[in-house]
């Protein structure tokens, strides 16, 4: 038996006489040994198939073979880790299966290293990342699965149904010899981006015991695919990268090569539903990203897109908004998309040079010009850049050699008017280090908002035999390589993560960057229920929500647009020069309070007192809690009832004051466990906080 962990999470490894290995227990060190596990490891090589054949890519031939070889446990820093090393005679492939997990954080973070110690090649077809059995102490009958539905300005869409919709329970009889599922609730990522269709997360949670499993695949392409089922009387989840029968992805191995799996991570709560997973991960997410200054500052942020310029800065018009968004409190000020394009041209085809316009900053210094203006008045100024693409009619598109773009059968990728940089190639990453040090190092922009708007479907194929999907997922790591020696280089600079809002949204992005533009929704009640739910994919202190108030606003409305954003990152945009004083005033007054609260938010963790939000839900609310302080934003977005019960179980006798609006009409009650919360019109929002007496604010 190999037991590893801590006081927060336990795992332990059966050897049995004949070197199989299995986990036997996972979770709280209380939790009981597991009944009849799988292996921990699942692997489909051509030729080693399934010795149960259905839609899972677990019961693997491979799997089943795997043999003990020898293990080290080693602590590093913070985290507790465990590698396995497992061996298969029959094909020569050994893997080593990797577990970490951070000290005092129930999470548990998996990935496997396959190494061929053949004779012969082999076509790998398959690899899990994580596999966990048992996640419920006996049979499913009470479990729900949980997924989130993610599309272009409909972000984060939480849904949960019981797991015994796709695994029924296949027979009421003892003894019998047909008991075994050959399906299960799955979900695979498609195309290019990681997150365009469905987050590359998934939960499963009991609703008699609240024992809960929140789980999330780190890779920032669409390669990826969980399933979860019922194995013989309990719940399995198995996570993985790309995959032949999802994407249509293999590697070929020689002997002696090496192939390593995208990694993914399991957060477990004994008691505290879903809520307690998602305040576990998003612990772990803090501690599995790479430090920088921004995570504590939490600056307040000015962009010139949404509902403002829409694409279309001049000097003209960013002089006046930069006076107009560092009165409002902004610290830095980011040109979004349009900069580099002439006021004549159609920009989208012919883009990849990064150099700036001349019609649209006439003046002799240029953009330059707007530049130091920004500074001036106090703020790190910022552009917009579109780095993977090359437009079809930018002079890049015939002077970089055709390996340096996305190719499959030899013919280079066109989607939507533009190519796609494959970053594994030489000449790619040299033009992108040379627009970074052209912009970052010799024009002193402090922050890159780094877009992402096309799908270039399967992949490339750079070499023959290369599968699309295994040219992805070279060109994906390529990338994060890329952004890790950009913050090397410029270790102060701020680069956010956008793909048509939240189309990449995982954390193997935001593991290296420091924000995740977490929608384009151009309405604010809409965008309240993205805002919301953001927390289960982004961390509040990376999730940037557009606040963007308009002169046509209500009051209540452009309380609401600013709402949005108070516990997460504040990315203020809109007609604020247009706004009448009392607007105005309401602006003001939301970045102040958010200057008061921020280093709060950069160690606090998500809850959800009405449930992951719906769509259409009339009623929506976050928490976001410290040990001695709860903030909680309540939204009224239509309806009649104008009162709404908060449970709030952990909290007893605490203090409820109105952060924001002030002067809010809004009116709340505290009963045992219970914030009882009056808003009397519709759309409307508040944020209260909630001290436990005796604590300071």
């Amino acid at each position: 038996m190999i037991s590893w962990g801590h006081e927060t999470l336990l795992c332990e490894l059966d050897v049995a006489d004949d070197g199989r290995v299995r986990l036997a227990r996972l979770g709280a060190p209380s939790e009981v040994h597991l009944v009849e596990p799988r292996p921990p490891v699942e692997v489909t090589v051509s030729g080693h198939g399934r010795h149960w054949s259905g839609n899972r890519l677990v019961d693997t031939s491979i799997g089943e073979r795997l043999r003990y070889r020898t293990h080290r446990a080693v602590r590093e820093k913070d985290w507790h880790e465990l590698v396995v090393e497992l061996h298969d005679e029959e094909t020569g492939l050994t893997a080593e299966l990797t577990y970490r997990s951070p000290d005092g954080v129930p999470v548990l973070r998996g990935e496997v290293l396959l190494r061929n110690e053949g004779s012969a090649a082999l076509h790998l077809e398959s690899v899990s990342s994580l596999v966990a059995d048992r996640l419920t102490p006996g049979p499913p009958d009470t479990a729900d699965v949980l997924w989130a539905e993610n599309d272009w300005l409909a972000e984060c869409r939480w849904r949960r149904e019981p797991l015994r919709l796709t695994s029924p329970d296949l027979s009421g009889r003892d003894n019998v010899e047909h008991d075994r599922s050959k399906g299960g609730f799955v979900l695979a990522g498609q195309g290019v981006w990681s997150s365009c269709g469905h987050l590359p997360m998934g939960g499963l949670t009991d609703r008699a015991s609240g024992r809960s499993w929140v789980w999330q695949i780190e890779h920032n392409g669409g390669g990826w695919r969980w399933e979860c089922g019922d194995n013989r009387g309990a719940a399995y989840v198995a996570l993985f990268g790309p995959n032949e029968r999802a994407h249509g992805w293999r590697r070929r191995l020689e002997p002696g090569a090496e192939f390593r799996t995208v990694p993914a991570a399991l957060a477990f709560s004994a008691d505290g539903g879903p809520d307690g997973a998602f305040a576990a991960l998003t612990r772990y997410r803090r501690i599995a990203r790479r430090p920088h200054p921004d995570h504590e500052q939490l600056p307040v942020i000015f962009n010139d897109y949404m509902n403002c310029l829409m694409g279309d800065p001049t000097t003209a018009k960013l002089l006046p908004l930069a006076d107009a968004a560092a009165q409002a409190g902004a610290e830095y000020f980011v040109i979004d998309a349009g900069w580099y394009a002439e006021v004549d041209e159609s920009w989208w085809p012919s883009v990849g040079e990064w150099l700036p316009s001349r019609s649209r900053f006439p003046g002799p210094e240029g953009i330059h010009e707007v530049l130091a203006h920004i500074r001036e008045r106090g703020m790190v100024p910022g552009l917009w850049l579109e780095p993977e693409v090359i437009g079809v009619r930018s002079p890049l598109a015939e002077s970089l050699p055709d390996e340096a773009f996305f190719r499959r059968d030899g013919v280079r990728v066109v989607e939507s008017d533009r190519h796609h940089l494959d970053l594994r190639h030489p000449a790619a990453r040299a033009h992108l280090d040379e627009v970074v040090d052209r912009v970052v190092g010799e024009w002193g922009v402090g922050y890159l908002k780094l877009d992402y708007n096309i799908d270039a479907g399967s992949g490339t194929s750079a070499t023959p035999g290369e599968t699309p999907a295994d040219g992805l997922l070279g060109h994906n790591r390529a990338l994060l390589d890329w952004l890790d020696d950009v913050l090397d280089r410029y270790p102060h600079l701020v680069v956010e993560n956008c793909s048509s809002g939240g189309m990449r949204m995982d954390h193997a992005m935001l593991s290296r960057t420091q924000l995740q533009s977490t929608s384009d929704q151009q309405d604010s009640v809409r965008y309240a229920v993205i805002a919301a739910s953001a927390p289960t994919a982004v961390n509040p202190e990376q999730g940037a929500v557009w606040s963007y108030p308009l002169p046509q606003d209500s009051l209540d409305e452009v309380a609401v647009t600013m709402a949005n954003a108070l516990l997460g990152r504040i990315h203020l945009s809109g007609r604020i020069l247009e706004l009448q004083p009392e607007a105005r005033a309401l602006v003001d007054e939301a970045t102040a309070v958010y200057k008061t609260i921020r280093s709060d938010l950069s160690r606090a963790v998500p809850a959800w007192p009405l449930g992951l939000p719906g769509w259409d839900d009339p009623w929506v609310a976050l928490a976001m809690s410290t040990p001695s302080t709860t903030y909680v934003t309540v939204w009224r977005r239509r309806g009649d009832e104008d009162t709404v019960t908060l449970p709030l179980p952990g909290l007893s006798d605490v203090d409820v004051e109105v952060l924001y609006p002030s002067g809010s009409a809004a009116s709340a009650q505290w009963r045992a466990g219970e914030l009882v919360v009056t808003l009397p019109t519709a759309p409307s929002a508040v944020l209260y906080r909630l001290t436990t007496e005796g604590a300071d604010a």
